[in-house]
């Protein structure tokens, strides 16, 4: 069953959904690019690993046993055999003081020297916050080695990445050639709009390489079964008044 949205599903911009969704996006899109790179370039997935220092009440006991284990040990203690044998101790670890998030992305490279040509991000939400100041710096080092970038904003949560004269929109593409720069290219999308089929850029200028996000969109949709979390009213982030009449059409076919 496709998605029921013209164009973005606002249900998947979810927390909970999110980072499920980011993880079969961008495997179906290096497949989307392989067939059509080939044979100069090569597609492979690379991550960003992101460390998160936990505050102290979201810290939790891993493997923390449960009284009824804590007994049956304390049994096989009594029942020990006198012959200094000895039953395993029971045990807790610590709680964990940090969080590790993994983010997939593409990379185009050179088939004969393995440069990396182009480089095509899924933004996530900690892209956006808590993880802003990294990314931004990972952007430029990008551009500054001469990679072209292609950063696709499926988010209306959190603020836009910096980005001059960025025309109002709910959603976004950006695609950074370095022969241009400072100039980028903006694709500006709505919420009610069908996500477009944007060019990705490799060496050759004239050589057309394209994503179709809504095709994307719609082969992630129905592989996920993601029909199961469209009810209610989407609420993370809240759509505005009019756009959740707009919706709510869709959401009762």
């Amino acid at each position: 069953m496709p998605s029921p949205f013209p164009g973005m599903n606002p249900y998947l911009e979810r927390a909970e959904v999110w980072s499920d969704f980011h993880e079969r996006f961008i495997p179906y899109a290096a497949e989307m690019l392989a067939t059509q790179v080939e044979p100069e370039y090569i597609v492979k997935l690379d991550e960003h690993v992101y460390i998160h220092e936990l505050p102290a009440d979201e810290r939790r006991l891993v493997g923390r046993s449960d009284v009824s284990i804590v007994r049956n040990w304390e049994n096989r203690r009594e029942l020990a055999p006198s012959s200094g044998a000895s039953a395993p101790a029971c045990a807790i670890l610590p709680g964990l003081a940090v969080d590790e998030e993994r983010l997939s992305f593409i990379e185009v490279r050179d088939r004969a020297s393995f440069e990396i040509i182009t480089v095509v991000e899924l933004l996530s939400p900690s892209n956006k916050t808590s993880d802003r100041q990294q990314y931004i710096a990972k952007r430029g080092h990008y551009l500054q080695s001469g990679v072209r970038l292609v950063e696709i904003d499926l988010l209306r949560g959190g603020p836009r990445m910096p980005i001059a004269e960025m025309p109002e929109c709910d959603y976004y593409v950006l695609i950074a050639r370095p022969e241009e720069l400072p100039r980028v290219g903006i694709w500006p999308i709505q919420l009610r709009e069908r996500l477009p089929k944007i060019q990705v850029p490799v060496r050759e200028p004239e050589r057309k390489i394209s994503l179709d996000l809504q095709e994307l969109l719609g082969r992630v949709y129905d592989a996920a079964r993601y029909k199961n979390y469209v009810y209610g009213r989407p609420v993370h982030p809240p759509l505005r008044e009019d756009d959740a009449q707009w919706a709510a059409q869709f959401i009762r076919r």
